[in-house]
């Protein structure tokens, strides 16, 4: 951690990632790859069954691969330093990207959705086995997909790409259960049916990633912190008497922001650096914030502008 201060402005940056790690960058390359060689394969082998639901899987499976690309764009972006036009860096392309992600997952979830009504309504007749093993193969690329990106989970980038991988491993599941009821029991309906369920919770989980991404991109407070509390907790600092004027951000991926104005008595620079160190020690103890900038002012004047939230004194 380092401070400086100047012009009754301070600022404190602490030491933070920038980006996914190497290992996570390289799954998404590697799924994207997977998912290319997947669609190929449940192509081909639909037409050669002439199994809808193989070549609709395909193209669910398609649907990813622009996703792949984008959040592996993105994680490639967001590894990036600062520059003097991006002075945050670009921690909020995995935040970009996992909107647009879940956007497409909607439309896949309605697709699924409406797919899976139609074949309730014309039963499609297919050949079982082929329908069984494709799928199979498919569970396995997904399910690897899924298990790989587990530990980026924090991610928002990333959580929107384990979801749809999540739910591309539940199609195919529910595929695998579809080609054995079929085979062994003749009921074409099964296949479908499960499909209404998958595309439900697909789109939910699309909604959930939209709303996040959405909440941050337009600088909303973090989920987990609450105003008051930050501000109480700057007040109990030896010196503070007011704290107003604060904003609280999201930058990235556990990279939080805040700006506020301090209100403390006259007194020599070196006091008043001894109060910022406590301020950002504190803050990023309690609300793991690692960039703050602290604007001191005189106490006793007349507070003035703008206030989030209302002005709070020290007792």
């Amino acid at each position: 951690m380092h401070d400086h201060a100047h012009g009754g402005h301070s600022h404190s940056h602490g030491s933070h990632d920038h980006g996914l790690s190497g290992p996570l960058t390289l799954v998404l390359g590697l799924a994207l790859l997977a998912n290319l060689l997947l669609v190929i394969v449940e192509f081909v082998a639909g037409y050669m069954g002439h199994s809808m639901a193989l070549i609709s899987d395909g193209v669910h499976n398609l649907t990813d691969v622009p996703t792949l690309a984008l959040s592996w764009f993105a994680a490639r972006l967001a590894s990036r330093p600062p520059t003097p036009e991006k002075t945050y860096g670009y921690h909020r392309a995995g935040i970009l990207s996992a909107f647009v992600n879940a956007l497409l997952l909607t439309l896949v979830a309605f697709f699924i959705v409406y797919e899976s009504y139609t074949r309730l309504l014309h039963p499609v007749e297919v050949q079982s086995a082929l329908m069984l093993w494709v799928a199979l193969i498919a569970l396995v690329v997904n399910g690897g997909i899924t298990v790989a990106l587990v530990g980026g989970r924090r991610d928002l980038n990333l959580r929107a790409i384990l979801l749809h991988s999540f739910g591309d491993a539940l199609s195919n599941v529910a595929i695998m259960i579809g080609a054995i009821t079929i085979h062994f029991f003749r009921i074409l309906w099964m296949d479908p049916a499960i499909g209404l369920v998958i595309g439900a919770l697909v789109l939910w989980s699309a909604v959930g990633i939209i709303r996040e991404s959405v909440h941050i991109l337009l600088e909303g407070l973090p989920r987990s912190i609450r105003l008051e509390d930050v501000a109480q907790a700057i007040l109990k600092v030896k010196g503070v008497k007011e704290v107003h004027d604060i904003h609280i951000w999201t930058l990235g991926t556990d990279l939080q922001a805040l700006s506020c104005h301090v209100r403390v008595p006259d007194m020599h620079m070196e006091d008043s650096e001894k109060i910022l160190e406590e301020i950002t020690a504190c803050l990023a103890h309690q609300f793991q914030i690692q960039h703050t900038t602290i604007q001191f002012e005189r106490a006793g004047l007349v507070s003035s502008g703008l206030y989030m939230p209302e002005p709070l004194r020290g007792r």
